[in-house]
């Protein structure tokens, strides 16, 4: 019988990557292994690294070959059974390397899985080796394609790959990672690494924080036009670092909250558009979002850093407020999601009308006002948030609300506006943020054997 730690899977539960014999081949590694694999759907041999070899004075070239030799196993297969897996395949892709991360300006995709890590291993090669395999595994899956044999063909050999997305299609996914504040302490000598804006996210005056859902050292952001397809990405790259890292928190979206460039403005749970003027532009995208040559830590140049807030809504409550209370706490109408000063959703709000009561048409404590980068300095943030549902709460009331996602190029600008919207938002009354975390999200890799948090091992 075969031992679990030297499976067909090509991902070993003791944490060895799959590389293959010759690196330099790998670019045609989905023909080759089509050809010697087509005895089964979803078969396919995959070759393995010892221990000693990943652990001793080829730490390096390991690490390397784990980022290049997770090779595209059962590629071929996927395509040509797709019909026998009972999915029609959606070949909606998106690059996945390239000068920024996926996920970011890529307009929003209907699903969500958030998934934040605790790193558990206290070595740093063994860090190395999981964030060279993850990203490797990354760039496989924003092609659709299962990282292993989903169908293996010795008996008592364990799947490479789970295979619940197996001949489903890319989906439009995308996978985001980012590192946490806790990442750059001394456990692996990355403190020197830290940037000088990458620091604990405030509390403001509205927190209501639980532990289970703030803080953590790694996030993985998957959206995909099909929640399965997100569910499969975020399910075997945690099986990946079974061994090195744990699930601290998790959160799945089921519908966009934000525009994209493109894109119809959605609604939230609370009825009303959301996100009616985020950020669209390139322009706008290099003054807020993307880091710049001014970064004191240059790995970060191209980056950005990304705030998430997991906001509990509550939703008896709300839906029992008249709307016209609603519209005073939003700014907008609920059915165009107008300001209350126009008469369209995208008419700019004129915070200094006055009705003939003499009072504010939209009122200075109104969300739109608070949040309104006239208000703020001019600073803008680009929203990425999610709709989100997790049953009842122990009390029986909806757990549903926002999983709010912002990415700006410094956290100071999130900072300024929730400063705001924390102290004076009348839509307070209704919502509770009970999960916070940041990050930083380094910038695209360049191209296979490139990984994220490569210029720390160096």
């Amino acid at each position: 019988m075969q031992k679990r730690g030297d499976n067909e899977a090509g991902v070993p539960d003791e944490g060895a990557p799959a590389v293959p014999v010759n690196p330099e081949n790998s670019e045609n590694s989905e023909t080759s292994e089509n050809s010697e694999n087509s005895k089964s759907p979803g078969h396919a041999e995959t070759t393995g690294i010892s221990r000693r070899a990943l652990f001793g004075g080829a730490l390096a070239s390991a690490a390397a070959g784990a980022a290049i030799g997770i090779v595209a196993t059962g590629a071929s297969d996927q395509s040509a059974n797709a019909a026998t897996a009972g999915a029609t395949p959606n070949d909606s892709t998106i690059e996945f390397y390239g000068q920024h991360q996926a996920g970011i300006q890529t307009p929003p995709q209907d699903h969500l899985v958030l998934m934040v890590f605790d790193v558990t291993t206290t070595s740093a090669s063994e860090l190395q080796v999981m964030l060279a395999k993850w990203s490797a595994a990354m760039a496989q899956y924003s092609k659709g394609v299962p990282v292993g044999a989903v169908e293996p063909a010795r008996d008592q050999a364990v799947p490479g790959d789970t295979g619940e997305a197996y001949g489903m299609g890319p989906n439009a996914l995308t996978l985001t990672l980012g590192f946490a504040p806790s990442m750059f302490d001394d456990r692996f000598g990355w403190a020197k690494y830290k940037p000088a804006a990458l620091t604990d996210i405030p509390a403001f005056a509205s927190d209501a924080l639980t532990p289970e859902f703030t803080g953590g050292d790694i996030c993985i952001q998957a959206c995909a036009a099909d929640p399965q397809v997100a569910y499969h990405a975020i399910r075997n790259l945690a099986r990946m670092a079974r061994t090195t890292a744990t699930t601290r928190w998790t959160v799945q979206g089921f519908g966009r909250a934000s525009a994209g460039q493109g894109q119809t403005t959605p609604r939230n749970l609370m009825g009303f558009k959301d996100g009616t003027r985020n950020i669209t532009t390139d322009a706008d995208l290099t003054q807020f979002v993307w880091v710049g040559d001014e970064a004191d830590q240059k790995w970060m140049v191209g980056g950005s850093y990304l705030v998430a807030r997991k906001i509990h809504v509550l939703i008896e409550t709300w839906d029992a407020d008249y709307i016209a209370d609603q519209h005073a706490v939003f700014g907008r109408t609920k059915s165009v999601g107008a300001p209350l000063t126009g008469t369209a959703e995208f008419d700019t709000p004129d915070f200094a009308a006055k009705g003939a009561d003499g009072a504010l048409v939209i009122p200075a404590d109104a969300h739109v006002a608070l949040a309104a980068h006239e208000n703020n300095g001019g600073i803008k943030i680009l929203r990425r948030g999610y709709n989100f549902t997790d049953g009842i709460d122990d009390v029986g009331r909806l757990d549903a609300g926002l999983m709010f996602l912002s990415y700006q190029k410094d956290p100071a600008q999130f900072v300024t506006i929730q400063s705001r919207l924390g102290t004076s938002d009348r839509l307070n009354e209704y919502i509770r943020h009970v999960g916070s975390g940041v990050f930083a999200v380094p910038p695209g890799l360049s191209a296979a054997g490139d990984y994220y948090g490569k210029a720390f091992f160096a």
